[in-house]
């Protein structure tokens, strides 16, 4: 009897461990896929992803891939590029995407995420020094940059769609200058600069020349007519004085 109560609790045991190893739980943001001794498991076939849930599957058989399906960030540092006129800057910038066909993804990258990532940033890369090589260092300083992001993210989309992979946004967070190109530009700049300022200056002077000449002009023509004035206003007062001597006289003669 004592045999048969141990074998019942065994055999209890041993099934109450077949349930434990045929359920299992995806969570939020994942995805999943079973793998039957090795192999995909299809069902009519296409292959079974397993989205969040309760699921089972069959114990020493079958095993469970869980992937995260959220948002990735993949940080690319200081890539070499060549710019239109042939010049080195050293480009920081970073990718987010997330899966978004996991049969697609794993059959072209096996499941492996560093695999995937290696072959996004040689897509980037090569689309990055493309757009690059179009342009001078001046454009992508001033303005060119969120141009080329945005086709960058287009491009990376497109081909990043053959992984299973959905480029979100790619941006690129510095455009550093390696020394002796920063020396050469910096140089560049402050001559063009130079003649800028040595240019405005010149027509300022010119202007100013022109300010005063005509403030000569008008302080001449002021004083002329204020003197012609001065004397027109003389010869009345004199001409009025004599009028009021000659009727003073003719009134009293002893007056002078």
């Amino acid at each position: 009897m004592s045999h048969f109560k141990a074998s019942i609790a065994i055999l209890i045991v041993i099934a109450f461990l077949l349930v434990l190893t045929s359920i299992f739980t995806v969570t939020q943001g994942q995805q999943a896929i079973k793998l039957r001794l090795g192999r995909l498991v299809n069902k009519q076939g296409e292959l079974q992803v397993l989205n969040p849930g309760l699921h089972i599957k069959t114990p020493f058989i079958e095993s469970v891939r869980v992937f995260d399906t959220r948002i990735q960030t993949l940080d690319i540092k200081s890539s070499r590029i060549v710019t239109k006129e042939k010049k080195d800057v050293m480009v920081d910038y970073y990718v987010k995407w997330r899966i978004s066909d996991l049969g697609r993804y794993f059959k072209s990258t096996g499941g492996n995420e560093f695999k995937a990532e290696t072959l996004l940033e040689q897509q980037l890369n090569t689309s990055l020094r493309a757009q690059f090589g179009k342009r001078k260092i001046s454009e992508l300083i001033t303005g060119g940059r969120d141009d080329i992001m945005s086709l960058l993210r287009d491009n990376a989309e497109q081909q990043a769609s053959g992984l299973g992979v959905h480029v979100v946004d790619v941006r690129i967070k510095g455009i550093e200058l390696p020394s002796n190109t920063s020396n050469a530009i910096y140089q560049r700049m402050r001559a063009d600069m130079q003649k800028i300022a040595n240019r405005h200056r010149a027509d300022g002077q010119a202007e100013a020349e022109a300010i005063q000449a005509n403030a000569d002009a008008e302080v001449t023509v002021l004083i002329a007519q204020a003197l012609s004035d001065g004397q027109a206003l003389k010869a009345k007062g004199q001409a009025e004085a004599a009028i009021t001597y000659s009727t003073a006289f003719n009134q009293n003669k002893d007056f002078l």
